[in-house]
Parts: structure tokens; sequence; C-alpha cells
């Protein structure tokens, strides 16, 4: 894995040579180019190996998932900073399964970091909830349940919710 500034290089060496190309009067191969030059800027933003784990993921396939995201050895320099985000989040729904003060962390680091969609944010933030109710602090998971049930506009994790609210009732 390389820093993500490598690929702001390569999009602008892709951009010159384009140019070069207009300058050349090869209209064509310059625009090739310059559409060529939109996938290290896209990859800049949305990392290669995050997308495939997510593909991963969608199939259930952990431990893919987890193969994709140990090609990434340094998030801080090969990521930016909401992708940081996305990586703790895989991390911490990976570990959920197995180790939950491992999994807490991860789910922090990632609403700390930030994500870009709000059902991401609200599923972190209903696994933070389970955790804090697994521990027995009620009003940590409280908190954190009204939080993703704002969070949930479409109301994909509103049998989720309901369930885990009853759960606290029982506590």
């Amino acid at each position: 894995m390389f820093h993500r500034n490598i690929k702001l290089i390569l999009a602008a060496l892709i951009i010159i040579a384009g140019i070069w190309q207009f300058t050349e009067s090869n209209i064509g191969n310059g625009i090739f180019l310059l559409f060529l030059s939109a996938f290290p800027i896209f990859l800049y933003y949305k990392n290669e190996f995050i997308l495939l784990a997510f593909l991963k993921l969608r199939k259930q396939d952990f431990p893919g998932a987890q193969k994709w995201l140990a090609y990434i050895k340094n998030p801080e320099t090969a990521l930016v900073k909401k992708q940081q985000g996305y990586f703790n989040y895989l991390h911490g729904i990976m570990v959920s399964q197995t180790n939950i003060n491992q999994a807490e962390k991860f789910f922090k680091k990632a609403i700390e970091l930030g994500l870009s969609m709000d059902m991401d944010l609200a599923v972190a933030k209903l696994n933070l909830a389970g955790i804090a109710l697994s521990r027995r602090r009620k009003l940590e998971a409280t908190n954190l349940l009204n939080e993703a049930k704002k969070l949930d506009k479409q109301n994909m994790l509103k049998e989720q919710i309901t369930m885990m609210k009853d759960q606290m009732k029982k506590i």
C-alpha cells in the first residue's frame, strides 16, 4: 500500500500527458487520458481495498473482507480521514463477533473520524449501544439508541432498536 498522495501525483502526470497529447494534435488520446485521470482521483477519496472489503461484507464473507483490509498496512498515511473512519468501522463490524472490547474502540474511533452516510453512523451507534448494554451502562445505551434512531431515516434499524429497548427494560 502506498501513500495517498501518490495517487494525486499519478493523476497529475496523466493530465499533463493528456495536455501534451492535445498540443501534439492527438485529440482522441488527450481526451482518453483526461478521462483516465479520473480513476486515481476517485481512488484517492474511495480506497480500492475498502470498496472490495465492502463487497465481501455484502456477501457475508468476513474472512474475505478481513483479507482485503489487511492490505492496508498504515491507514493514517494511505487513507483520507473519512476512509480511516470506514476502515475502523469495518474492523469494528468484524471484530464485534469475537471481541467486544476491541470492537468498542474501533466503533468509537470510526465515529470520531467521521462516516459519510447517516446509516453507517446509526449502525455504529447501535453496536455501541449494544456493547454498553452488555456492560450494564443503561444511560449511555439509551443515549446511543436515541441517536441511532434519529439517524435511521429509512427505518431500516427500527426492529433492532425496538429489540434493544425491550432488552433494556429487563435490566
